[in-house]
């Protein structure tokens, strides 16, 4: 898909966001619930004119930029060989912003739902996304596992995004099932996979990288080098 393509779906959710906070901002109550905790309970309120549009703003700036990183970059050459999959990624991630944003103004109109079992599943979708970017990925300076040795070598980068591509899928799928069954205990089964596979990934690229550095077929290098 071409990327203008891409970027008008993008456009097209962060205006959403924009049209549907101005045309129920008269219906949102003065304080509107904008926090919940593990349990999905509301525990923290903001402002009406924040509450409605706080989102739709933070969404505008990720898009400038996420959508700036492949131009600054000093490896966006490399960014351009996975550019679909990261365009891809980021419809997801405003789609989820979206998402998160109309499940907020729901609650605040008082319909009745379980916050927590509402978002998670999504949150899990979101991470399955990341895999599935990272499985395609090449070597940059934003966008990935950016340890010192996958930024050294661009097979200790595949060998690493391939592992870790995996197990963000998987993480993503248990944490989608368990978030539409087991909702009180799904976000604290998501934080210890996330804490699991980064700690994982990190130890897998520096044993890879000085497997390659003792066989002569590695070198750290100094940030901005190729």
């Amino acid at each position: 898909m071409k990327s203008n393509f891409w970027i008008l779906f993008m456009v097209v959710l962060v205006a959403a966001m924009f049209i549907t906070g101005g045309a129920l901002y008269a219906q949102m109550p003065a304080q509107m619930a904008s926090h919940w905790n593990a349990a999905g309970t509301a525990d923290g309120t903001i402002a009406r004119f924040w509450g409605v549009f706080l989102f739709p703003l933070i969404s505008l700036a990720l898009l400038g930029l996420l959508l700036a990183i492949p131009n600054i970059d000093p490896l966006r050459a490399n960014i351009a060989r996975f550019k679909n999959y990261y365009y891809g990624f980021i419809v997801v991630f405003l789609a989820y912003f979206l998402y998160v944003y109309v499940l907020t103004l729901l609650w605040n109109l008082e319909v009745s739902f379980d916050m927590t079992r509402a978002l998670i599943p999504a949150v899990g979708i979101l991470f399955l996304v990341v895999g599935l970017m990272m499985l395609k990925a090449k070597r940059n300076y934003f966008i990935g596992i950016r340890t010192p040795w996958t930024l050294s070598n661009d097979e200790v980068w595949d060998r690493t995004h391939k592992l870790g591509g995996r197990l963000f899928i998987i993480t993503g799928v248990v944490t989608a099932v368990i978030g539409a069954f087991l909702a009180f205990i799904a976000i604290w089964v998501m934080l210890g996979l996330i804490l699991a596979t980064t700690l994982v990934t990190v130890v897998y690229s520096y044993v890879i990288f000085r497997r390659l550095e003792k066989e002569g077929k590695a070198t750290l290098v100094r940030p901005g080098t190729k």
